[in-house]
């Protein structure tokens, strides 16, 4: 994947699944516009159509991208439903919690889940990467600096996981079905990136930093000979 279609995938997330979703849900839900139904309807298309056309660009069934699916219809059963938005809360600590919940445990598996999240095919040469390794016999080293990852970054989702349940908890408060309530599902999206997502990407950017200068360190290589052009 070239950095000009990562760069393009980023932006595209935060227009589909924040930027357009809260600026209907904040100005569009009013009764002489789209209403508070209404709003909560089209907001919700932006990310759920998104999702399902990366699934389909990809070729193949993404399990993040299923969750972000799942995670977009349940906000929307409860709103159109108008269920207790207690479970906004609820499901917004649900999502990043069983993500870190499945870190975990795949670190007692033979296939942890870190290896796909950190150690891309599509970034590096993972053949050339276990070659070097061996060579300078730290593999087994290298896997327990990869189990310490995977704490790192089981961690970071189950930050995620407490701060969403937190800032649902203290915004949503209306009950769905009103203007009020999808006014502050937007409010919720607007501060869902400052709030949650960039301390949680701090752990995660910790994590694959951490990583890489430990390739560099058992290879006795630069990270660049490991790095697809």
């Amino acid at each position: 994947m070239t950095a000009a279609k990562k760069k393009s995938n980023f932006f595209s997330n935060i227009i589909f699944n924040i930027i357009l979703p809260a600026v209907i849900l904040s100005r569009f839900s009013t009764p002489d516009t789209l209403g508070p139904v209404w709003a909560v309807v089209v907001a919700l298309a932006f990310p759920l159509l998104f999702g399902l056309w990366e699934l389909k660009q990809s070729g193949k069934v993404n399990f993040f991208s299923v969750l972000g699916i799942i995670s977009v219809l349940l906000t929307g059963g409860i709103s159109l439903f108008e269920l207790d938005p207690a479970y906004i809360a609820i499901k917004e600590a649900m999502v990043p919690a069983i993500i870190g919940v499945i870190v975990l445990i795949s670190q007692y598996t033979p296939y942890p889940l870190i290896r796909k999240l950190l150690i891309n095919p599509e970034l590096l040469d993972i053949d050339k990467l276990m070659h070097s390794l061996e060579q300078q016999n730290n593999t087994a080293v290298f896997d327990a600096k990869m189990r310490l990852a995977g704490f790192i970054v089981a961690s970071a989702f189950f930050l995620s996981a407490t701060l969403n349940y937190f800032l649902a908890k203290s915004i949503v408060v209306s009950m769905p079905g009103t203007t009020a309530y999808a006014e502050e599902l937007g409010r919720m999206t607007w501060l869902s990136y400052p709030v949650i997502v960039a301390p949680t990407m701090v752990l995660l950017g910790g994590a694959i930093i951490f990583i890489f200068k430990q390739i560099g360190k058992l290879t006795k290589q630069p990270i660049d000979e490991f790095i697809l052009q």
